[in-house]
């Protein structure tokens, strides 16, 4: 496995439809005790995380917003303004949903152009992009069109899933992606990461961070072996 801290392999993530301000101070909280390399949030809770991990002296945890989530199917203009609005609120990173219908109809130039918007968007905040392409309604020919309209679109990762659709992500897949983007993007592994064990398996299939929800668990069960 990479040598880098364990802990800033993760996103830790609050994205149900029922969170609230306490769950999003509980997840700042917890980004801040175990160092987590950010809280992924929904882009209405931006200001608020940014604001409790500055007061928690937790600026090295950054703040993720995600973009048309979760379906993916919103106007490229609505996501344009989403992005800036995240942005201007704190976020440095953008996790968008691609369009998925579009992706499968093969209209590449739509998806590429609306990818190359909201990196745009996103890059003259000085935020990164991650591009969801929700791999379990894909084919392996849709997951690689993907890929490469994302490289070609000026994206800084690709994500693998947004956890509410029928599957999340597998090391099988992880590497598949791996075997397009090469080193052109990082990758982000989500969507069912529950345990320590699929934590290393999305790591050592190439992704460079994981979206999780069960972070502090994880993390437990990591730090429980390392004290053996």
């Amino acid at each position: 496995m990479p040598e880098k801290k364990f802990s800033k392999y993760f996103d830790h993530t609050l994205l149900a439809p029922d969170s609230t301000a306490s769950d999003v101070s509980k997840l700042c909280k917890e980004a801040a005790e175990y160092d987590f390399y950010s809280v992924c949030v929904n882009s209405c809770y931006v200001k608020q995380a940014k604001e409790e991990l500055s007061s928690l002296s937790a600026e090295n945890v950054e703040v993720a917003a995600v973009i048309g989530f979760p379906l993916g199917a919103m106007h490229t203009d609505a996501k344009v303004f989403e992005t800036t609005c995240a942005c201007s609120n704190g976020a440095s990173e953008i996790d968008m949903v691609i369009n998925i219908g579009a992706l499968i109809d093969g209209r590449l130039d739509y998806v590429q152009n609306e990818i190359e918007a909201i990196a745009k968007a996103a890059h003259e905040q000085g935020a990164l992009l991650k591009v969801i392409l929700e791999t379990c309604l894909l084919t392996r020919d849709q997951i690689a069109d993907g890929c490469i309209c994302s490289i070609e679109a000026g994206a800084d990762f690709v994500k693998t899933s947004t956890g509410f659709s029928t599957g999340g992500a597998d090391a099988e897949t992880v590497r598949f992606i791996k075997s397009i983007v090469g080193d052109c993007v990082k990758i982000k592994a989500s969507g069912g990461i529950r345990d320590l064990q699929k934590a290393r398996d999305m790591i050592d299939a190439g992704a460079d961070r994981i979206g999780a929800s069960s972070t502090v668990g994880i993390m437990k069960e990591y730090m429980a072996g390392s004290n053996k």
